[in-house]
Formats: C-alpha cells, sequence, structure tokens
C-alpha cells in the first residue's frame, strides 16, 4: 500500500510507476482505490462509473480498468456535499455528515472488492488517500491504514519534500499513527526533489534513526505528462502561452473530467489554457464549456461572473464553441430539474444550441464509438470522422423546433444505436468524454482552425494519444527503477506484515 503525509504528495503517481514495473517483470497486477474524491471519473465496459486515477494506473499495468479497483467514488457537488458511488453506481448525494455516518456499512463491499480483485492478480498496489494521520476521522476507517489492516498489505509512506517541511511531516505522520500501524510502514519514498541527493543524506539518515523506517528512495521531480488525479493539477493552473491556435477551457468551479482536453496539448502549434475570469478569456480561436458535477451552479456562475456573456459574445463574432457533456447542457435553451437532481427548478440556458435538457432520477452511464453524421456549419467537413468514448450524465437533451439532425450516430458495447450531439453554426455540444482521445476527431478539428485563419500546418501529432501515453508510463517505470531501490521494494512485499 502507497500512503502519502498529505494530499497531492505523489501516491497516485509512485502506484501508477510500480504497477508499471511490476507489469514490466512479468507480474499479473492490479490497482486498488477503496473511497477516492475526485471529479474526474470514467465508464468501464460494464458501465460503471469509478475514478480516472485508478484507470491511469490500470493503463500502467496493462489491464482493463474495472470498478472492483475503486469500489466508492465521492463527486463533489458542494463544498459539503458528494454525489456516493458504489460499486459503480450512484446510490445519492449526501451531506458530509450523512456519509460518515453510514460509511461503516460500506466496509463489507470494499472487503469484497479487494478480496475478488486480489484472487486474480499476483501483486495489488493499493493507494491511500490523503493523510493516514487524520486523527479526526480515523474511527471505521478503510481508505488508509484500516485497507492496509484489511488486506494485510506492507505500506510505503510518500512524502512531498518540494512543499518543504519534509522531515517533519515523516516525523509527525508516523507518530500519529497508531503503535501496530506504526509497525506496517517498512519504507519511505521523498518525492519531487530538486537538486543534488548527497546533499539530503544526513537529513535521511537522522529521520531513519528517529522513525526506525528506512528511506527506500528519492524521486526526483520528474518530467512525465502522466494524467492528474483531481483539481490541484499543475495542468489546470498554470497560464500556457498562446500559441498558432489557442483553445481556452472555462474552468468553472465545479468542473470535471479535465482530462477530456489532454490530447489537444500534444498537437503542434496548439496551445491549451484555463481560465476562470473574463480578463484572462483574451481572443481565443475555439472556447470550451466543460464537464460539470453541478451544471445549473456552473451556469449561474458564469452568469454571475460576466463568463456567459463573454461567450455570447465571442459566439456572435465566430468563435468556435463546443460544450461537453455539462456544458452541452449549458448551451441550449433551456434546463429543467423537476426531481431536485441538483438545484431543482427551470433555468434558461444560453440559448446557443436549439436543444432543451431535463434531469432525470437515473444516470446514463455507457461506453460508446461511432462517426459523424450530422455536420453542418463551420463543422460540416468534420462528416464522417471516427470517435469514441463515454458518457456519465443525470439529463436527457432533447431537440426544441426545428433543430438539425444529432450530430453523431454512436453504438455501445451490446450493439444498441444511439445519437447524440447538436452542432449549429461554429457551436456544437455532445455528451461524449474522451471525444478527442481516439479516432481522427481531434486532429481534423484542429485541421478547421487552422484553416479558418490561413494556416497551413502539419497538424498531426507525431503518436497517437495511447501510444503517447504508454511511452510515459515507461518513463515513470524507468526513473522508479532508477531511484527507488527495489530489491527493498520486493522483500517487503515477500515478507509482509507480521
Amino acid at each position: 500500500m502507497v500512503v502519502g503525509t498529505m494530499s497531492n504528495s505523489g501516491k497516485s503517481l509512485l502506484t501508477a510507476g510500480l504497477c508499471r514495473v511490476f507489469n514490466q517483470d512479468g507480474y499479473k497486477v492490479a490497482p486498488f482505490k477503496s473511497q477516492n474524491m475526485a471529479l474526474n471519473s470514467f465508464i468501464t465496459k460494464e458501465g460503471a462509473e469509478m475514478g480516472r486515477a485508478q484507470v491511469v494506473q490500470a493503463e500502467a499495468a496493462n489491464i482493463e480498468p474495472s470498478v472492483l479497483m475503486n469500489p466508492i467514488l465521492l463527486k463533489p457537488t458542494s463544498d459539503s456535499g458528494s454525489q456516493v458511488i458504489v460499486n459503480g453506481e450512484a446510490i445519492g448525494t449526501m451531506k458530509a455528515q450523512e456519509y460518515y455516518a453510514m460509511k461503516h456499512t460500506l466496509r463489507p463491499k470494499v472487503q469484497e472488492a479487494f478480496d475478488k480483485l486480489s484472487s486474480q492478480y499476483d501483486i495489488v498496489c493499493i493507494e491511500g488517500a490523503g493523510s493516514p494521520a487524520e486523527i479526526n476521522i480515523k474511527k471505521d476507517d478503510f481508505v488508509n491504514m484500516g485497507m492496509a489492516q484489511m488486506a494485510k498489505a506492507p505500506v510505503l509512506l510518500v512524502a512531498d519534500i518540494d512543499r518543504g517541511g519534509v522531515f517533519a511531516s515523516i516525523y509527525g505522520t508516523l507518530m500519529l499513527l497508531e503503535p501496530e500501524e506504526r509497525a506496517m510502514v517498512k519504507g519511505v519514498v521523498i518525492n519531487k526533489f530538486r537538486g543534488d541527493v548527497e546533499i539530503l543524506r544526513p537529513g535521511l539518515r537522522m529521520i531513519e534513526e528517529k522513525t526506525g523506517v528506512p528511506v527506500i528512495g528519492v524521486l526526483p521531480m520528474l518530467n512525465v505528462d502522466i494524467e492528474d488525479e483531481d483539481s490541484l493539477s499543475e495542468r489546470i493552473s498554470g497560464h500556457s502561452e498562446v500559441d498558432l491556435i489557442d483553445i481556452a477551457v472555462i474552468r468553472t468551479p465545479r468542473m470535471s473530467n479535465y482530462t477530456d482536453f489532454n490530447v489537444f496539448e500534444l498537437i503542434p502549434g496548439v496551445s491549451l489554457r484555463y481560465v476562470k475570469n473574463v480578463r484572462d478569456l483574451g481572443n481565443p480561436d475555439m472556447i470550451i464549456i466543460p464537464g460539470t458535477k453541478n451544471t445549473i451552479g456552473d451556469l449561474k456562475w458564469l452568469r454571475q461572473s460576466g463568463m456567459e456573456a463573454a461567450i455570447l459574445k465571442h459566439a456572435s463574432n465566430g468563435t468556435v464553441i463546443f460544450g461537453i457533456c455539462g456544458g452541452y447542457q449549458m448551451l441550449g435553451q433551456s434546463l429543467s430539474d423537476p426531481y431536485g437532481v441538483e438545484e431543482g427548478g427551470q433555468m434558461r440556458g444560453m440559448g446557443l444550441l436549439p436543444c432543451e435538457t431535463t434531469f432525470s432520477k437515473e444516470k446514463s452511464r455507457t461506453r460508446v464509438s461511432g462517426q459523424v453524421v450530422g455536420a453542418a456549419g463551420f463543422f460540416a467537413p468534420l462528416e464522417g470522422a471516427q470517435c469514441s468514448g463515454y458518457e456519465i450524465h443525470m439529463g436527457r437533451t432533447v431537440p426544441a423546433g426545428d433543430a438539425p439532425d444529432h450530430f453523431l450516430q454512436l453504438t455501445d458495447a451490446a450493439g444498441k444505436q444511439t445519437r447524440d450531439g447538436l452542432c449549429s453554426g461554429n457551436v456544437l455540444g455532445s455528451y461524449l468524454h474522451g471525444l478527442f482521445d481516439e479516432g481522427d476527431f481531434a486532429e481534423r478539428l484542429v485541421d478547421l482552425l487552422a484553416q479558418r485563419k490561413g494556416l497551413s500546418k502539419e497538424n498531426a501529432p507525431k503518436e497517437r494519444y495511447a501510444e503517447y501515453k504508454q511511452r510515459q508510463y515507461d518513463k515513470l517505470a524507468f526513473e522508479v527503477r532508477r531511484h527507488l531501490d527495489l530489491k527493498r521494494v520486493y522483500r517487503i512485499l515477500q515478507e509482509g506484515i507480521e
């Protein structure tokens, strides 16, 4: 098991790296995280919803993602509430206190998922959440040391040196554990180090003497491009320079699945920016409104912040507007929430697409593939482009009035055909997450944007996105092998815990 001294210490990355190393060494390995809190989610082949962090780790292990790898997913809907997803199915939206009151009832489900997974694989790499020293919520814990005890797993503790105070965080974390928990921690990994490790060695010796736990590796600040778990990602907080083709993603408060757009970063001449205020919007070639866990709440934010007015102005001037999932819903004429799925009531949409959305009690979850069949306006040259992805949404969006045909013809795993999305002039909306990842959709869209600006450029990436990701996992594994004492890691695995 990999736990961290704090959130964003590098647990997810190290777990992915170990999954890749073990896979390269010939073992059947799977990731596991009993409870994940994130807005980035994924739909499995079976139609179950799980956190993307474990999908990334499964990719690193060269296996198909399974909901067994993440039996509980919490998707925040507000500052104090989350949608609770158990074994891939949403069971309701709860305030934090409500969830903690019933959390103990989920322990058997976590144990069952782990037991099934561990029976199928040689090694299971378990990831913790936050810190194991959160003493206020240790009761009924099945996420950190409680999970390690359930799995009888030896533990590695990861600490982020880049934030400062690394030795205090290591010592404090270990001292706040119960003695039997502390005995399960078999090694410390210091992450995100910059500089000469020889200068660090006196501190390493001292922390080993004070805690009795060996430091088994010092990972440098890694230059690998692997999907980040949540909104702590530097990817969406930085301000990149504008390139030949400028794509701006609106960073709404409850933005989800922002990894939908990572592929654009691989296309030469394209800049991908995440903006959260009007002054940073500038004059992009395409504005993307991403998915969200609270469509109505984020639409209110767009309206109150002035971002909606700016988007409408850009749309009237011909800027390409693209809405994904919740962003697609916002682009329509109206949103209705008769069952109080989000905030209840009705709300006017942005009016850029001729469609209406009604929220339902049941969530749509499906993996699909297909092609563009109803392209028109600016998007007409995309006709026939191939695509695939997955849907995760609570609403049903239907054309209104004399709306054009749907944009996509899709087929699910069972062979059922559906239609999705609408386009009107320079505005397009679709429910499909992962739309840009495979096929030729992203390349052809960027080519259209380039042609509009009179640019003649070779826009195709040097390698497909899936191939690029595999290369990044190999780079990560190389660094893990280089900087971790893997002989000790294997010895820890073989010895287990008493």
